[in-house]
């Protein structure tokens, strides 16, 4: 006889809902601040479903912050993309994080969040450190597509006005940040590229 099915959607893998759970808990509240017997109730599993799945709190975390990484590089390229010229291809990037500065559910950068947070050679900061690389990388080949002189200068200059919109998201939400860090990347842009 063929299994039937009762229409309810498959509840995902613990190894999925200890994500879920962590991302949302760690976001919003820090990763330091937030326990794993949280995590875990949240999660609605049993203890062993995370040590099973992750071994640690310090590899929970790292997983935590891949999938960031891997959702924000997904949401900055497709942002990208939308455009041809290479100088909107690189103001882009800060146009969607000003957008983003001004959702109710932003807390600021997770990975310098937790970062600050841990202790060298942690989990969080080989993830933040590989976000931090991808993200100047991006940054400083958008700028040589863009014909800046010094796309690697430009790049990290970029990276730190980036940071600073990050960083105080975690503890305002005020629109005029946004639009400040989006006229600093433009002008920073614009004086480092030849038109």
């Amino acid at each position: 006889m063929p299994a039937t099915t009762t229409g309810a959607a498959e509840k995902p893998c613990a190894r999925d809902r200890l994500l879920a759970a962590a991302d949302e808990l760690f976001y919003a509240e820090g990763v330091q601040t937030v326990g794993i017997d949280r995590v875990i109730e949240r999660a609605g599993v049993a203890k062993a479903s995370l040590y099973n799945s992750f071994g640690s709190k310090d590899a929970l975390v790292r997983a935590y912050l891949e999938a960031r990484h891997d959702r924000t590089r997904a949401a900055v390229l497709e942002e990208v993309e939308r455009h041809d010229d290479p100088r909107e291809r690189l103001v882009a990037v800060f146009a969607r994080q000003a957008r983003r500065l001004q959702d109710a559910d932003y807390h600021g950068c997770a990975f310098t969040s937790a970062s600050a947070e841990a202790v060298e050679g942690s989990g969080a900061r080989e993830a933040t450190q590989r976000y931090r690389t991808w993200l100047r990388e991006l940054l400083a080949d958008l700028a040589r597509q863009a014909g800046a002189a010094d796309p690697e200068a430009l790049g990290r200059q970029l990276q730190l006005v980036y940071d600073g919109v990050g960083a105080s998201g975690r503890v305002e939400h005020d629109e005029a940040t946004g639009r400040a860090a989006l006229s600093a990347a433009t002008a920073l842009i614009d004086a480092a590229i030849s038109r």
